[in-house]
C-alpha cells in the first residue's frame, strides 16, 4: 500500500465519520465475568526484626567494615 492509498483510506474514513448519520456504533458486549485476584505478599518482602542497638555508628551485619545504612537487606529473607 502506498502513502497515497493510505491517505485516501484515512480521508474516506474521516468523511464517513463526519457525514450526517455516519456515526459508527459498535455492538455492545457483555462485561467479562472474572474476579480480580488479590496479590498475596511474597516471602521475599518479609522483614525480620533484629535485636540491635539503634545507634547511628553501628557496623553493617553483612559487611562489618562499613557503617550500617539501614537498607534492611540483613533483615530480608535473601540473607
Amino acid at each position: 500500500m502506498t502513502d497515497q492509498e493510505l491517505r485516501e483510506l484515512v480521508r474516506d474514513s474521516i468523511a464517513k465519520q463526519l457525514a450526517p448519520g455516519g456515526q459508527v456504533r459498535l455492538p455492545l458486549r457483555e462485561p467479562a465475568s472474572f474476579t480480580m485476584a488479590v496479590p498475596a505478599p511474597h516471602a521475599s518482602h518479609a522483614v525480620y526484626h533484629l535485636a540491635r542497638d539503634s545507634g547511628d555508628a553501628e557496623p553493617c551485619i553483612i559487611e562489618p567494615s562499613v557503617p550500617c545504612t539501614h537498607c534492611n537487606y540483613c533483615k530480608s529473607h535473601g540473607h
